[in-house]
């Protein structure tokens, strides 16, 4: 349909030749004939435009009279802990009486909070301020969470490192020079260090599960739109998941009650449950921790593959059949298609990735953080030499990929839900599948140098992880051991198991989990590869 106009505003900036200048970078050209009524349409579509943009916007409103924000500030050098684990330091009271009363939490520092400014681990601008709270961010108060800032996140969120963000280093609470795992950084080094109970992370290929791995804490990433993703800064919508980390299966499944359930504005969420519905601690708190009658896949591709140390390997492996001893029934199962997973889920990301960057994705019901957008866009040189080479490579990679393989998106969304499809025909036989969450424990933190030197510390940690955000299956990492750092036998650093389940199944690997950890007493067991 075309814009309906009477007539042109007098101070309309279009002039002849605008249309065409838009369009000869894709090769493309206007009649001469057709040349005036291009520009007038071009006029019209801009006065339009400005007329929108001359009307308030629309966002949820922040109760800052029940919930009110006490002496937000960026911490200093004497407040600072684990390296720069907190972006923001504030308190926000929740409601007593609820079921996370008295449970201190941060939030990974994408998660909108209003009047507490948002770094995203950048500095290519420098901050934007909310005037809205995420969803998630109401229902922790409501349900009596105490919130006590935000936490360091990587750059942009484009990476499972932790030293890339512009705010400062994340050390990994088990030993300072080693990774914490990222993107979900400084929420996860807080949680293992015994600073917060929980922390809410965000996760678009395993940055709630790298972390939750390399810490020693228990991450999920739920099943795609569990949570309403309402306030919450955008990677790639179909990768986009919002969970919990904590140290207990039993804080996970509480906080995740707590978040739950579509917020009538989230599209993500259409298909979760009511608000409030779900009794995840309750199954938990009320069942026989054993797991009799439960059969459990162990993915072959998932510990076979070549970039899984032996350690980790190993470990995962002797953690798994532990479940034998609970009652359940485990298998050696394959799924070739599991090995497609970094492929997928790469261009994915890129693709959609790069439009998110670049102010071009469209397409979805919910709240847009337009304040976020004004701030950030548009891209100036001098941002983009400052970004972090996994950005920039974000964007360099989306903008060839649109060029050179123009379907090539829609086709990984294609296969995705037909390894999604294999995945949930395995779900009817099995109730859980088991792999390693990630396949080495933390390295030791990089340097920021050229873009291959910077990006190389990262690079193969989501190969078990990446997968489930194509998929959109829930998965959970929980901590099973140690094993020795692969520089130095002498530190000892935590292992994670990935636990996996059938869409909306969070029950089920939450009590395969909260079995394990009942049972098992993850600080007390060390593997070396001379005792497997």
């Amino acid at each position: 349909m075309s814009v309906l106009f009477t007539s042109i505003s007098e101070n309309n900036p279009v002039k002849s030749g605008d249309a065409e200048a838009l369009i000869q970078p894709l090769g493309l050209t206007i009649d001469p004939s057709e040349s005036n009524d291009f520009q007038t349409l071009l006029a019209a579509v801009h006065d339009c435009a400005e007329g929108i943009a001359a009307l308030p916007d629309y966002q949820p409103v922040s109760d800052q009279t029940k919930y009110p924000r006490e002496n937000v500030r960026r911490p200093d050098k004497d407040e600072q802990v684990l390296g720069q684990a907190w972006a923001h330091r504030f308190l926000i009271r929740g409601t007593p009486g609820g079921v996370l009363t008295g449970k201190s939490v941060s939030l990974k520092d994408v998660i909108a909070v209003a009047g507490v400014p948002q770094l995203m681990g950048s500095d290519i601008i420098p901050s934007w301020t909310p005037t809205t709270d995420a969803t998630v961010v109401t229902r922790l108060l409501e349900a009596g969470a105490n919130i006590h800032g935000t936490s360091t996140c990587e750059n942009l969120c484009h990476s499972t490192s932790s030293y890339t963000s512009a705010q400062g280093v994340v050390e990994n609470p088990h030993a300072a020079g080693y990774s914490a795992g990222g993107s979900t950084s400084g929420g996860a080094a807080l949680v293992s260090a015994k600073l917060v109970d929980i922390t809410i992370g965000g996760d678009q290929g395993g940055s709630i599960r790298v972390p939750a791995s390399l810490c020693g804490c228990v991450g999920l990433k739920p099943t795609y739109g569990r949570v309403p993703y309402t306030g919450i800064a955008s990677g790639d919508a179909m990768n986009d998941h919002v969970g919990p980390l904590a140290r207990t299966t039993m804080e996970v499944a509480a906080c995740l009650d707590v978040i739950s359930g579509y917020d009538g504005i989230d599209d993500r969420s259409l298909g979760s449950s009511n608000p409030g519905s779900t009794s995840f601690a309750n199954t938990l708190e009320q069942g026989s921790r054993r797991l009799e009658g439960f059969r459990i896949g162990l993915l072959k591709e998932g510990f076979e593959h070549g970039a899984v140390a032996s350690t980790v390997q190993q470990s995962v492996m002797t953690a798994a059949k532990k479940f034998e001893k609970l009652g359940a029934t485990i298998e050696e199962i394959s799924l070739p298609d599991h090995l497609h997973g970094p492929a997928l889920w790469t261009i994915q990301q890129r693709i959609a990735g790069a439009q998110t960057l670049l102010g071009q994705n469209t397409g979805r019901r919910g709240l847009c953080m337009t304040e976020m957008e004004q701030a950030r866009l548009p891209w100036t040189d001098e941002g983009f030499q400052r970004a972090f080479p996994s950005t920039k490579n974000v964007i360099i990679n989306g903008l060839y990929l649109m060029s050179q393989f123009p379907d090539l998106y829609g086709k990984t969304v294609n296969i995705g839900r037909q390894v999604s499809d294999k995945y949930q025909a395995l779900f009817e036989k099995y109730d859980a599948i088991v792999m390693p969450t990630t396949p080495v424990v933390a390295p030791r933190h990089g340097k920021r140098g050229l873009p291959v030197e910077s990006l190389q510390p990262s690079m193969g940690l989501t190969i078990n992880t990446a997968i489930f955000n194509v998929t959109g299956h829930p998965a959970m990492s929980i901590p099973i051991g140690f094993v020795p750092a692969k520089d130095d036998e002498e530190i000892m650093l935590p292992v994670g198991m990935q636990i996996v389940g059938g869409l909306w199944q969070e029950e089920k690997i939450l009590q395969v989990g909260h079995a394990w950890e009942s049972h098992y007493e993850w600080t007390k067991m060390q593997f070396t590869t001379e005792r497997n």
